[in-house]
């Protein structure tokens, strides 16, 4: 990552979303505000060869104060920084980076298929979308093991209830390739952007090209596996 450029924070408030998942709210103090694409993310130097890199939950209209949101359940090196985060304590990183992006040229409309804390990038997308204008039709399938890691459940029915063009599905159990079969009949016109795990990944490109949609058409951010 030689040349991206570097800056420094401080957090200013932490919250819990559920067991094992926390969210930080960071002011920018040098730069003062951080330009972003909805769906990037920031690397932290944890330690001289530990990095660990954290998507923005907040949309690039807010600048000043980035919000950043971990799993915190696989208790490592991350998991434990993460937790240990307070108001007033100061983090070094470097980025933005990333090119899990929406391209707003592209007409195609956008199917976005999250598992678990992978609906952070696809937050700070959809909610960008829709600040900025967006009136095209757009999907989203969310899944989880349970309903307590549905952790941004309550932006998405309040987002549906705004925009009539956006289908918010939530999936509770099951599988990702039987909710992205049954809400996908048709891929002509698609583009898809899908973020969690290896496994859900790999599912869900696989069922859409099996569709018959082209595999550069499914954009990925893989979270673990």
């Amino acid at each position: 990552m030689a040349g991206t450029p570097e800056g420094r924070a401080v957090v200013v408030a932490t919250r819990s979303l559920g067991a094992d998942v926390i969210e930080a709210d960071l002011r920018m103090d040098d730069p003062p505000a951080l330009s972003f694409r909805a769906g990037q993310w920031v690397s932290v130097p944890l330690a001289p060869k530990t990095v660990r890199v954290y998507s923005m939950a907040s949309t690039p209209r807010s600048t000043s104060v980035v919000t950043l949101c971990a799993d915190v359940a696989p208790a490592g090196p991350g998991s434990r920084w993460f937790r240990g985060l307070v108001p007033g304590a100061e983090v070094s990183f470097k980025g933005p980076l990333g090119g899990f992006v929406v391209d707003r040229a592209d007409p195609r409309r956008p199917f976005f298929v999250a598992e678990e804390v992978g609906i952070v990038p696809i937050r700070s997308m959809l909610l960008d979308l829709h600040e900025t204008g967006f009136e095209g039709d757009a999907t989203l399938v969310y899944w989880a093991r349970d309903r307590d890691w549905l952790i941004y459940d309550d932006d998405f029915l309040d987002l549906a209830r705004r925009a009539p063009r956006f289908s918010y599905c939530p999936v509770v159990g099951g599988t990702v390739s039987d909710a992205v079969t049954r809400l996908v009949p048709d891929v002509n016109g698609l583009v898809a952007y899908v973020a969690g795990g290896a496994a859900t990944i790999n599912a869900a490109r696989e069922v859409l090209m099996a569709r018959g949609l082209d595999r550069k058409s499914v954009k990925w951010e893989k979270f673990y596996g």
